[in-house]
């Protein structure tokens, strides 16, 4: 997927945090510890560096959940890190997003830590974001 395809999407999956721009996007494939993986109509951005991956974003159309995209995505995530030398994984999410939540917690993700009213909405309310770590 195109940096545009990619933050075309991610505008229709985020508000809070904010989506990211095509040149966001453009920057971090860019990056050699960045890896891709997509489904139609969903992707997945990590990184590994030394042995920690971070999943740095997840997004699947909304028109396009409750289909698996998002687990499999998270299964190709854990094998991609695992092959690129990583043993633990990060990856923040916010408090409220209950769907996320249920996910990473289905695929094995447990809490590691919080940062209170890290995220901003903007209608002006913050969201805590929750620090996630798995184990490859």
């Amino acid at each position: 997927m195109a940096p545009e395809a990619l933050a075309a999407l991610h505008a229709l999956c985020f508000s809070t945090p904010r989506p990211w721009s095509a040149a966001e996007f453009a920057e971090l494939l860019a990056s050699a510890p960045c890896f891709l993986l997509t489904e139609p109509g969903g992707f997945l951005l990590g990184r590994v560096i030394a042995d920690e991956a971070e999943l740095l974003t997840l997004a699947v159309d909304p028109g396009a959940r409750r289909q698996g995209k998002a687990a499999r995505l998270m299964a190709q995530f854990a094998q991609a890190a695992r092959a690129r030398g990583a043993a633990t994984a990060f990856l923040e999410v916010a408090a409220g997003n209950s769907p996320a939540r249920a996910l990473y917690a289905a695929t094995g993700w447990q809490e590691a830590g919080r940062r209170k009213r890290y995220y901003h909405a903007p209608d002006g309310t913050t969201d805590d974001a929750l620090v996630l770590v798995l184990t490859l």
